[in-house]
């Protein structure tokens, strides 16, 4: 990578770092990012709103790539001392987003200096965090006809600068479940008066280990208490409603779908045994993330012409990735860059992108342009 490209991203992921934004909140970050790109390179810059894409044009007949960076941050505060450090109160680039994005820009720059034998298309996308960004940028691969598509995620406990790639599923599927009970309410002296939803929440809970047992499934399936809540503090009255909160997880979307009508059937079966009433909803809806072989295949062939240590990881990851939504569009795959083995996980107060393996992101990138 040239070595002036490297101090402007490395000085852009900094700015970035500095200013950190929520999800469908990242006016900042985009208007930096878009004003990057503008001042260092002749790239067309696209606006979408709150997302944008800027794109290389090689020529009608060539492929068409798309690359993929997440802009969005998490409502953590930095907690450490860094020169850099986040100016929000309670905002702060612990997953490293900002270092996807700066990469992606660093790309940007290395495609107006070098070119490409394709059409590249750079796609800096918002709110990744809840699942809710990739949804309204994966249109663009149908839209633009996109061959493929790759995006990248730093690893913490990887050897530093080795890259990691998993065939089929990379990261499980997940969703956030909400089930509110409403009963009826009583003197709390009274209780076989009222119809409290605590007792029936408890029954769901316990019986979440035996529900999640994976007996028949040919995937993982996974349910973790989020949130309970339940009354009020007025120690007169009897709790009447309550809200049990669930994140669902599985590493197959099919075998997600039928875990979460399980545990809707039996939540239904203890409410009516209890004469309860039971309401579901759904937020934070993230899809399986499936990495198509052929694109694994042009990552594993990229790390060994850039000579990079290359990683076979066995097992996808549980956390979720809304990544998956452009795969359902077109061809493509996730691959990851380590850390080092001792680095601070993300998402952890300790946690700082780090700024050494911007170099190999960015040639990895380079490496798929011809894959």
């Amino acid at each position: 990578m040239n070595a002036a490209h490297l101090a402007l991203v490395k000085k852009l992921r900094h700015q970035l770092h500095r200013h950190p934004e929520l999800s469908k909140d990242e006016k900042w970050t985009k208007a930096r990012l878009m004003t990057f790109l503008r001042d260092h390179t002749g790239l067309e810059i696209v606006d979408r709103g709150p997302w944008f894409y800027a794109r290389y044009v090689a020529g009608e007949d060539k492929k068409k790539l798309a690359f993929r960076a997440e802009m969005d941050a998490l409502p953590m505060a930095e907690g450490i001392p860094l020169p850099h450090g986040s100016l929000n109160p309670g905002v702060s680039h612990k997953c490293g987003h900002d270092g996807h994005a700066a990469v992606l820009a660093g790309l940007g720059l290395e495609l107006d200096t070098l070119g490409a034998d394709a059409n590249v298309y750079l796609v800096f996308q918002h709110a990744e965090e809840t699942g809710e960004g990739a949804r309204v940028c994966a249109a663009l691969m149908k839209e633009e006809g996109i061959d493929e598509v790759f995006a990248f995620h730093n690893m913490s406990g990887m050897p530093l600068h080795t890259i990691g790639v998993i065939e089929g599923t990379a990261h499980f599927a997940s969703r956030g479940m909400i089930m509110r009970f409403t009963g009826s309410p009583t003197h709390a002296s009274q209780p076989e008066h009222g119809i409290n939803p605590a007792y029936a929440m408890a029954r769901i809970i316990t019986a979440l280990p035996h529900l999640s047992d994976g007996k028949g499934s040919q995937g993982q399936v996974l349910a973790t208490v989020v949130g309970i809540s339940a009354g009020s503090r007025a120690f007169g009255i009897a709790a009447s409603q309550g809200d049990l909160l669930l994140t669902i997880r599985g590493e197959f979307e099919t075998e997600l779908d039928g875990f979460g009508q399980a545990v809707e059937d039996y939540a239904g079966t203890i409410c009516k045994e209890e004469g309860l009433t039971v309401d579901f909803s759904y937020q934070e809806v993230f899809p399986m993330t499936a990495n198509h072989p052929r694109s694994v295949q042009g990552i594993r062939k990229m790390a060994r012409d850039k000579g990079f240590e290359l990683m076979e990881i066995q097992k996808g990851f549980r956390a979720s990735e809304d990544f998956g939504c452009f795969l359902k569009e077109t061809r493509g795959a996730i691959f990851y860059i380590g850390n080092g083995r001792a680095y601070p996980e993300i998402h952890t107060t300790p946690y700082d992108f780090n700024d050494e393996i911007i170099e190999t992101a960015v040639e990895a990138f380079k490496g798929l342009l011809g894959g």
